[in-house]
This record gives C-alpha cells, sequence and structure tokens, in this order.
C-alpha cells in the first residue's frame, strides 16, 4: 500500500498559528533551523513537509475542488444544505474566508521550501555519499526541488488571487504587501529557470519508483510552459497589456522561443509518452480486473486496462509514461486532522449523490455536468464517454440509478475522478482501491487513493503546439483518441483542451487566460433541484478579473498592508 508521510512540527517550517508567525522558532524534539537541514535525512523530511503542505483542511479551497467548480463545464450541485460549493459556483464569498486554507497552506509550503533553499547550500553531505559528485548531486536535486514547489505554491496563489505578498528567504519581512502580478510571475519563473538549471536531467522511466511523485526537470520544464501562457494571456486578454514575453526578476524576460525550447527538451529527452489509449489513465479501466468479474460492461466491451499510478512500473497497471506530476492521497482514520484531507475529495465530492451502484459509489453530488458539454462534444470521440458518467445506462452499470438526490441535477458526472466499488468477497460493495490495498476502514468517506493529477505529458504536447501555433502536439493528442489531423488554430486548441482536460481542473485558468470567461456564462438550462424542475445560471462578475477575494482573516492580520481584489 502506497503511503504519505505525515511531518510532525520539526522545525520552525512546521509550526503555524497565523500569517504573522509561520517562521517563529518552536524547538520540538531538540530541533531547529540552526541544528537541523545537516543530513540527507533531514532534508527528505524537510522535503516532504513540502510537499505536505499541497493538502488542505477545508475542502472549497481546494485546488481543484475549487478551479472546477468555478468552471463553466461544472455546476454547484450537492444537497440543498451544500451551500459552500454554491457560493464558489456563483463567485460569491459570503463568509469572507472560503479560500483562506489555500492562502495559509501556499504560505507554510513556500516557508518551508525557503528553509531548504536557504540552509542546503552550505550544507555538507560528503560523507554520507560515496563521492563528492553524488552528494552534489543531491544537493543540487533538493535545491532543484525546493524552487519548483515555491514557484508551484506561488503559481496557485497567483491563479486564484493575482499579486500576493513574495516572501523568498527566512529572514524576509512578514509584513510585506503584495506584489504586483508582473512581480509575482517574475518570482514564479525566475525559480522555475533556476530548478530547471539545478535538477538532473534524468529520463523518467530511470527515475526509482520510491521517488515517483517528486518534482524533476521535465516537470519544471513543463510549469514553465503553463506559467507562460497564463501570464501572458491574462496579461494581454483580462488586463488589455498585450505581451508575448515573461518577466524574470533581474528584468530579463523568457520569450515564445525560450519556452518552446523548454518543451523541446522535455518532449525528446525526458522518456514521458501518451498512454496508448486515453481512458486507461483513469480507474475505472481497473475495476474489472480488481472485481474479477465485469462489473463495467462498457470497459470490458472497449478492452480497457489501467496504466496505473505508480509511475512506469506501477503496483497495479500496465505502466504510466504520460502523468508527470501529481498529488497522492491514501487512507486514514476519520478526524478532521488527517482523514478528509488525505482522501481524494474531488472523486468524493462529485460522485453520484445518494447512489451506491457497481462499479460507480455514492458521493456529494457537487460537480454535476453542465449538458451543453454533452451535447457539443462528438460522439465519435471516444474520449466524451471516457470523460462523463451518463446515467440511466446499463452498459455503465447507471441504469440503477433515481434521481433527485441533490441540486443541479443533469444527469452527467464526473468519470475521471469519482467514487468506484465492487463486491468483496462476502458480497458487500467496498470501494476498489480499499480492496486493492487490503485497507480495513471502508468508510465511503475516505476510500478515494486516486492520485490528482497536475500535469500530465498531453498538456506538453498541447502547450507547444498553442505557443508554436503548430499543430503537431495538438494532432498527436488528437490521434490518440482516434480523430483525423486538423490545421491549427487558436479555436480548434481551446476545443482539444476542453475534451482532452474536461474536470482536470484547467478549463477554468485556460478560459480566463484567453479572456473567454467574460461569455462564458450566459447560458442558462433546465435542472432538477433535489426533485423541483428549476433553471441554473451562473453570475460571473467581469469586475473581480477571474479572481478570488484575499482572505479577510489576512488581510485584518496584516493591519491593512494586504489590499483586497477588485469586485470583493
Amino acid at each position: 500500500m502506497k503511503k504519505l508521510i505525515y511531518i510532525v512540527a520539526i522545525s520552525a517550517t512546521l509550526a503555524t498559528t497565523s500569517c504573522t508567525d509561520y517562521l517563529d522558532s518552536e524547538n520540538l524534539y531538540g530541533k531547529n533551523t540552526e541544528n537541523f537541514y545537516k543530513t540527507p535525512t533531514d532534508i527528505n523530511e524537510a522535503m516532504a513537509g513540502v510537499y505536505n503542505a499541497i493538502y488542505i483542511q477545508n475542502a472549497m479551497s481546494e485546488e481543484q475542488l475549487a478551479a472546477n467548480l468555478l468552471d463553466n463545464m461544472m455546476l454547484g450541485g450537492g444537497g440543498p444544505d451544500d451551500k459552500a460549493a454554491k457560493w464558489v459556483d456563483n463567485f460569491e464569498d459570503p463568509l469572507e474566508d472560503t479560500y483562506r486554507d489555500m492562502w495559509v497552506q501556499s504560505y507554510y509550503g513556500i516557508t518551508r521550501a525557503n528553509a531548504i533553499i536557504d540552509k542546503t547550500p552550505a550544507a555538507d553531505f560528503s560523507k554520507y555519499f560515496t563521492t563528492v559528485a553524488e552528494a552534489d548531486n543531491f544537493k543540487k536535486q533538493a535545491i532543484g526541488e525546493a524552487l519548483f514547489m515555491r514557484a508551484f505554491f506561488n503559481f496557485r496563489l497567483a491563479k486564484f488571487f493575482g499579486g500576493v505578498p513574495l516572501i523568498n528567504s527566512l529572514d524576509a519581512d512578514r509584513m510585506v504587501g503584495r506584489a504586483t502580478y508582473t512581480e509575482t510571475f517574475a518570482r514564479i519563473a525566475t525559480d522555475l529557470k533556476a530548478a530547471i538549471e539545478s535538477l538532473p536531467a534524468t529520463p523518467f522511466p530511470s527515475i526509482p519508483t520510491a521517488s515517483y511523485g517528486h518534482a524533476n526537470k521535465w516537470v519544471a520544464e513543463a510549469y514553465m510552459a503553463r506559467v507562460y501562457l497564463f501570464y501572458t494571456g491574462y496579461m494581454t486578454n483580462i488586463e488589455q497589456k498585450a505581451t508575448t514575453d515573461l518577466p524574470l526578476v533581474d528584468g530579463k524576460t523568457l520569450s515564445a522561443a525560450d519556452v518552446t525550447a523548454y518543451l523541446n527538451d522535455c518532449m525528446t529527452n525526458s522518456g514521458h509518452a501518451l498512454a496508448s489509449d486515453f481512458r486507461n489513465l483513469w480507474p475505472y479501466s481497473y475495476v474489472n480486473k480488481s472485481a474479477g468479474k465485469t462489473v463495467l460492461p462498457w470497459a470490458a466491451t472497449e478492452n480497457l486496462s489501467w496504466v496505473g499510478q505508480d509511475g512506469a512500473t506501477p503496483t497495479f497497471g500496465t505502466g504510466n509514461k504520460e502523468t508527470m506530476f501529481v498529488q497522492r492521497f491514501s487512507f486514514g482514520d476519520w478526524n478532521w486532522t488527517n482523514g478528509p484531507m488525505y482522501t481524494n475529495r474531488l472523486a468524493l465530492f462529485t460522485g453520484m449523490r445518494d447512489n451506491s451502484l457497481v462499479p460507480f459509489g455514492t458521493g456529494w453530488g457537487m460537480g454535476t455536468v453542465s449538458p451543453k458539454l454533452w451535447n457539443n462534444w462528438a460522439d465519435a470521440d471516444p474520449r466524451k464517454v471516457g470523460s462523463i458518467i451518463q446515467v440511466g445506462k446499463a452498459e455503465q452499470g447507471t441504469d440503477g440509478y433515481k434521481g433527485d438526490k441533490g441540486d443541479h441535477e443533469t444527469g452527467y458526472f464526473n468519470k475521471k475522478y469519482t467514487s468506484l466499488q465492487h463486491p468483496n468477497a462476502a458480497n458487500s460493495n467496498v470501494g476498489m482501491f480499499v480492496q486493492m490495498y487490503k485497507w480495513g476502514n471502508a468508510d465511503m468517506q475516505l476510500m478515494h487513493a486516486q492520485d490528482f493529477i497536475f500535469m500530465r505529458y498531453a498538456d506538453v504536447l498541447l502547450m507547444h503546439s498553442e505557443i508554436t501555433k503548430t499543430a503537431t502536439g495538438m494532432n498527436a493528442v488528437r490521434s490518440r483518441a482516434g480523430l483525423l489531423p486538423i490545421a491549427y488554430s487558436l479555436d480548434a486548441i481551446k476545443e482539444e483542451r476542453l475534451h482532452e482536460f474536461a474536470f482536470e481542473a484547467l478549463h477554468w485558468y485556460d478560459i480566463v487566460r484567453w479572456g473567454d470567461v467574460k461569455t462564458a456564462f450566459s447560458d442558462s438550462f433546465p435542472v432538477r433541484n433535489s426533485g423541483t424542475d428549476a433553471i441554473y445560471s451562473a453570475k460571473y462578475r467581469a469586475e473581480t478579473k477571474g479572481l478570488l477575494p484575499i482572505p479577510e482573516t489576512e488581510i485584518r492580520l496584516s493591519n491593512g498592508v494586504y489590499t483586497q481584489n477588485p469586485g470583493w
């Protein structure tokens, strides 16, 4: 069974109570910033703490849930009392702190990364390795990973909040105001550039399975392209300040050609590749094998076979070269410390509400799928049925679906990330991952151990096409779906990204950076709200410029240093 490393406070980087004291030294177990970061074990523990900051307590503050609910392809859904999902979906924040956990956890991650970046260069690891070169490579890997993760957290903040306070070292001023949008992205790009230069160029299939899930050079190169497209698109289409360059801290810039070179390196040398079948990326393609019999007839008819989620040599599945960077999940006990935040809540929250079927188990019914996406998607594209659950279909195991259990019901649910179950030896329906890993606690709210994919190789190909305005990468993705090649156009890229990445928390960012967010919410259509006919519509407010509110608690704690985003 895969495990997460849960880190207790081992240094000043891991103990926090407010935005003003998350670097206060707390000498737990005799460890602090002066005597820690001295051994490879110290660094590995500290790095685990950096990654641990990805996990967020408040579900609506979690990137993958928030970005999907904000998007026009997912509705709020849930039950009548699930107001938070509807608030996110409708661009409201009556509690004023909906996204505070995202803010706080991101700064925890940044602070922990700062500690590694600041302390590791002076450490001498030579006695722990056979050669000086090995010790030096370990140091470069650690610093490169920390630089990437600092960029990752700053980028997560910038996508949602715009310009944010930049805290770039352990001794930096904690009460600085918000940097400009451009200054924030300059920091992100500079850190990514340094990470790319520090991380080794080890082909993905040669990276040990034990290191799977860690950032590497190829992930940093892919993220540089994502950052480039988001910044140049946002500045051009939202701020109306057209640019084709990504700024760096030293005043220099990265051009489209520079970013293309990073992508070319990734495509040529990373060892990543597309899975042979798009549908094999998702664990529903494994449910028949896990059950030992056909419980999803469609998957059997299509001869689906899961690639797995542990890299090139997974515990389950045939081997996955496409997935590049993920959030890993595991199992825990039901409590508010290590239970819900370590299970894949996108799968739990967007599962079918109060419908325990086989192979699709029950969930909370949030994020129901817009019928517009289903109706406008060509049936010839296998990604359509590969991405969307259609209720009332025997071949999909949904013929027993009972409606009117929740709000914003459309008859369509997310299939990529959803609850999966099948009968066990006692003929009781139990979560697929629970049975795979032989875990004792079968609580339906803790059984979702599916990785959330932040970056996969298909995005490298589509970003390459968008930046170079050529069709090669786009048509490689289309060919994998059995579709004919087409000429490059931005409209073609838009459609391809929608169909390739539906429900992967990317489309919201895409429509923002393209400026399409201004018109994406003009539709209304019939839904069922817990048994009552209703008309759904979302009210995007252009004055927000696609940004979320700075948490009011953070504004108060800053004593007015932070300014609120427009429209909030």
